[in-house]
């Protein structure tokens, strides 16, 4: 084993294995520190590989640190520390240990350098955000946990079957480096797959929507920032230059963005429209140049935070008021004017207005398409903005906090501020939002690739005012139309849902049927022809075996009891007769063969 390495996940790890004897005086104390020492671990790792661990025939590396994992490790770590402070009131310690497990996997899987520890940490994702869907405690939240838990299963059997088939073909040993993306192996397709899953490229997708629209107020703040940034990590790091993930991500883009549209519950709006925004991501690593590369990282920097606070504001609405749809919200901005202009900076950051930190993270994507002549690509994702501007940026702010008032009486009776934590998570991350806009070398300075990229030319401002501009004026030219209404959207997970009732209706009725027809026939036509001839042997047995036996035995009895009787007498007498009986015996026998020699 080699020398120490503090891993920032191990600080989480310990954090929450400690959190329960932690006295109650010293709990918000405590969930302050654990996660800022995390951060600042981040922030003291040099590049280089650390924590190599011989295990069996492998050599485990916990910790490769270089300019593509640190931006990632950055930004979850801080994204931890937000969204701890926002749930800071949570008195539940399990939701706290389930995040910060969560982040953990998150952190461990990205400072990975073999595959083998990626998979272990891709796995800890998987089982410890579910109970941050279970933790809600409804029926809802109970069936997506289950489905959510299922469907990453099946993602991770991918994974771990693409993972081995990989590393025992070719000699490519386990450590995690970059696929041959102009010759994939089936092994190669098995780990996109997998990888893909927890980026919910459509149809692999309907996982977000369902769970992370029934989490927590707080649990879904962590669920929006760590799965599906991992996943494009995980992309950037093994699949730069994939040709298929362009369409894939283009696809994404614009699918996430119509459902998004047609929603009336708030997260998942915002749940659909993570679908759409990592599609910018994963179109960037599909077109794999370094400015594509670079533009891929700081979007999902740049997403983490703005996707956070939007949740965090949503959040906070259905924290305060127990309400996440449009349709039984309105008017609030009188009950949570801070709330309000915390999600309006989110939805302006997401929409790319120029001076928030959108503006100078997707644009990098769009261009570095133009630049690789991927034209319909870049257009298909602009017209994508559009949507995003239209729902998240608009649509958002306008039905909760604005529009109609929807409100019930006991709806608007309990809205009102969240508590000065959540409050201040939100200006938190509304900081960066603004502060990420506006100076742009605090990001590029940490991407993977040199920067030579400037946002701030006047012909990409004009270009994003003008598509801004006329989004808004179309919302309000026909916001009459844009209303949401209380309808379900079907999306494809309609086909597991309607596909798990056809078995369950297959398993209860015809293999039931056809396992009670057969237990039937074979007691009929086997059980009681076998049991009736079991019942003829029986008394065969008792009949002629068992009356044999016991007359033999009765015979010799009875000679035995014959002999006692004669043994009875003076012994002289009984050798007398004994030895005349054989010698009578022996006479009769030397008459017999000298009769037969004649």
């Amino acid at each position: 084993m080699s020398e120490f390495w503090l891993h920032p996940a191990l600080i989480l790890l310990l954090g929450a294995a400690l959190l329960p004897v932690v006295p109650a005086r010293l709990k918000k104390a405590y969930l302050l520190v654990v996660p800022a020492l995390a951060f600042a671990r981040v922030l003291g790792l040099q590049d280089g590989t650390f924590g190599e661990v011989r295990f069996l025939e492998w050599t485990l590396v916990f910790g490769r640190v270089d300019g593509l994992s640190s931006v990632f490790g950055y930004i979850m770590a801080l994204t931890c520390a937000i969204a701890t402070l926002y749930g800071l009131h949570v008195k539940e310690d399990a939701q706290h240990a389930a995040a910060w497990t969560y982040a953990a996997g998150s952190l461990g899987a990205i400072f990975a350098g073999d595959f083998l520890t990626l998979f272990l940490f891709w796995e800890i994702m998987a089982f410890s955000s579910v109970f941050l869907v279970w933790f809600r405690r409804r029926p809802e939240s109970l069936a997506a946990g289950f489905r959510y838990l299922l469907v990453h299963t099946a993602g991770g059997l991918c994974l771990l079957a693409g993972i081995i088939l990989h590393c025992k073909s070719g000699g490519h040993g386990w450590a995690f480096t970059a696929f041959d993306v102009h010759h994939p192996t089936p092994a190669a397709w098995l780990v996109m797959i997998g990888f893909i899953l927890n980026a919910a490229v459509p149809p692999l997708h309907a996982w977000l929507p369902d769970a992370y629209a029934e989490g927590t107020f707080n649990g879904s703040v962590f669920l929006s920032a760590f799965t599906t940034k991992t996943a494009v990590y995980a992309l950037c790091r093994g699949f730069a230059g994939m040709e298929i993930l362009v369409p894939l991500g283009v696809i994404m883009a614009l699918y996430g963005v119509v459902y998004a549209v047609l929603e009336n519950d708030c997260r998942r709006l915002l749940a659909y429209h993570i679908i759409s925004q990592v599609g910018y991501m994963v179109a960037g690593v599909g077109i794999g140049t370094q400015m594509a590369i670079n533009g891929a990282c700081a979007h999902a920097f740049a997403h983490i935070l703005y996707k956070g606070l939007l949740f965090m504001g949503c959040g906070a609405v259905l924290h305060m008021t127990g309400q996440s749809k449009f349709t039984e919200l309105g008017g609030l901005y009188k009950k949570m004017p801070w709330a309000f202009l915390f999600t309006l900076i989110g939805g302006l950051s997401i929409s790319a207005f120029p001076l928030f930190s959108g503006f100078v993270s997707k644009s990098m994507i769009v261009a570095a398409s133009f630049e690789e002549h991927n034209l319909w690509a870049g257009f298909l994702l602009m017209l994508a903005s559009v949507g995003t501007f239209l729902h998240t940026g608009l649509k958002v702010p306008y039905f909760i906090w604005f529009g109609k008032n929807n409100c019930k009486p006991e709806t608007w009776e309990r809205a009102a501020e969240p508590p000065w934590n959540m409050n201040a998570a939100m200006a938190v991350a509304s900081a960066l939002c603004i502060f990420i806009g506006c100076y742009t070398p605090y990001l590029y300075a940490m991407l993977p690739h040199p920067v030579d990229y400037h946002p701030y030319t006047a012909y990409h401002v004009s270009e994003t005012l003008q598509i801004l501009l006329f989004t808004a004026v179309g919302f309000f030219l026909l916001v009459k139309k844009l209303e949401p209404e209380p309808t379900i959207s079907l999306d494809t997970d309609w086909l597991y849902r309607i596909g798990g009732r056809l078995f369950l209706w297959l398993a209860k009725k015809p293999v039931q049927a056809s396992d009670a027809a057969v237990g039937e026939a074979y007691r009929t036509a086997g059980l009681q022809p076998l049991m009736a001839a079991a019942r003829g042997i029986g008394r065969f047995d008792n009949i002629v075996i068992d009356g044999c036996v016991d007359g033999l035995a009765k015979v010799v009895a009875g000679i035995g009891a014959r002999a006692r009787a004669i043994q009875r007498g003076p012994m002289q007498e009984t050798l007398a007769l004994t030895f005349g009986a054989a010698a009578a015996i022996i006479i009769v026998f030397l008459i017999v063969s000298r009769a037969i020699a004649q």
